[in-house]
C-alpha cells in the first residue's frame, strides 16, 4: 500500500515592519564547509603578507572613493562648485625658477673662467708702466718678468708687485689686470729727503731712512749728520720726523739736520742760524712756534720747550 507524500509545510511570511538584513556572502565559506576534504594551504608567509597589504590598500582606496563620492554628492545637493586641485604657490614656483637660473649662471661662469684661464683669449699683450721719474719702463718690465701672451688670470699680480718693489728706487708698486689684454704697473718712486757723504759718493735717503741710490743730490737737499743713518736707526728716524713736520717755507731753509741722539736734534739753516729742537715730543707745536720765531732777529732759536721758546 502506497502512502502519499506529506505536503510541504508552509513557510511563515516575513514581517513587513522589519527591515531586511542582507547577510554577507558566505559562498566560499559554505563551499569550504561542504567540502569534506579542504585543500592544504600552500600560500607562504611572504605571499600572504603581500596579499594582505594589497587587500588593505584596495580597501582603503575604495573607502576614499566612497568618501569622495559622498562629498561630491553633498556639494551637488548644496549647489557648491566642484573643488579644483590646488596649484603650487607662486612663491614656490618663483623660488624654483631662481634656483634653476642660478645653477645655469654658475655653470656658465665656471665655463667662462676656465676658458679665460687656459686660453690666450685675454692675455697680456701690453704692459703699461706709470709713475716713473728716474726709472725707465724697460727697467721695470725686465724686473716684472711677465711673458707676453700669458693669460691675465694666470698672472700672480702680488708676485709681480713684489718683484718691482725690490728695485731700490721703488717705494711701492701696484699691479692691475685691465681686460681684455693689458697689465698695468703703477710705481711710486722714492723721493730723496736728506743726503749723507760716503767715500763712494753721496747717498740719498728718503723719508723712511732708506738709502736707495748713490748719486749727486738735488740742489738744496739738506745733509743729515747721524752715526749710522738707516731705516732702523732711532736718531735718523727722529731727525727725519722733525724735518717732515716743518712748513715748506721753513724746511726750505734747513741745510743740515744734526741728530746725535733722539733727544738732541739740532737744525742748521743756510744762513748759519741754529735751531735747538731737543726731542720729538710736541713736534707739531714746535714747528708752529719756530715759524713765528724765525721772523725775529737772532742766531739761536730754542724751541726745545715750546711753552718758553727763546731767541738769542
Amino acid at each position: 500500500m502506497t502512502v502519499p507524500p506529506e505536503p510541504p509545510a508552509e513557510e511563515p511570511e516575513p514581517d513587513t515592519d522589519t527591515t531586511p538584513v542582507t547577510e554577507p556572502t558566505t559562498e566560499p565559506a559554505a563551499e569550504a564547509a561542504a567540502d569534506p576534504e579542504p585543500e592544504p594551504d600552500v600560500e607562504g608567509p611572504r605571499r600572504r603578507a603581500r596579499r594582505e597589504r594589497e587587500e588593505r590598500r584596495a580597501a582603503q582606496a575604495r573607502a576614499m572613493a566612497i568618501e569622495e563620492a559622498r562629498r561630491e554628492a553633498k556639494r551637488r545637493t548644496l549647489g557648491r562648485p566642484q573643488e579644483q586641485p590646488k596649484s603650487a604657490p607662486r612663491g614656490v614656483i618663483r623660488g624654483l625658477k631662481v634656483l634653476m637660473w642660478t645653477a645655469v649662471l654658475a655653470v656658465i661662469a665656471v665655463g667662462v673662467g676656465l676658458l679665460l684661464y687656459f686660453t690666450p683669449i685675454m692675455s697680456a699683450r701690453e704692459t703699461v708702466v706709470t709713475g716713473l721719474t728716474a726709472l725707465t719702463e724697460d727697467e721695470v718690465r725686465q724686473v716684472a718678468a711677465v711673458t707676453p701672451g700669458t693669460p691675465l688670470l694666470q698672472i700672480d699680480t702680488d708676485a709681480v708687485a713684489e718683484r718691482v718693489a725690490s728695485i731700490r728706487r721703488v717705494a711701492s708698486a701696484r699691479v692691475q689686470r685691465e681686460y681684455p689684454s693689458t697689465l698695468r704697473i703703477t710705481v711710486e718712486e722714492r723721493v730723496p729727503l736728506v743726503v749723507k757723504d760716503y767715500p763712494d759718493g753721496p747717498h740719498l735717503f728718503d723719508r723712511d731712512g732708506v738709502d736707495f741710490v748713490t748719486a749727486p743730490p738735488p740742489p738744496g737737499l739738506p745733509y743729515i749728520d747721524t752715526a749710522n743713518p738707516g731705516p732702523r736707526d732711532p736718531a735718523t728716524l727722529a731727525g727725519l720726523e722733525v724735518l717732515t713736520s716743518l712748513p715748506p717755507e721753513v724746511s726750505g731753509q734747513v741745510s743740515r739736520v744734526e741728530a746725535p741722539s733722539v733727544a738732541a736734534i739740532t737744525l742748521i739753516l743756510f744762513d748759519g742760524r741754529k735751531v735747538v729742537w731737543g726731542t720729538t715730543d710736541r713736534t707739531q707745536e714746535k714747528a708752529l712756534k719756530l715759524a713765528a720765531l724765525l721772523t725775529q732777529p737772532g742766531q739761536t732759536y730754542d724751541v726745545s720747550s715750546p711753552d718758553l721758546p727763546t731767541v738769542k
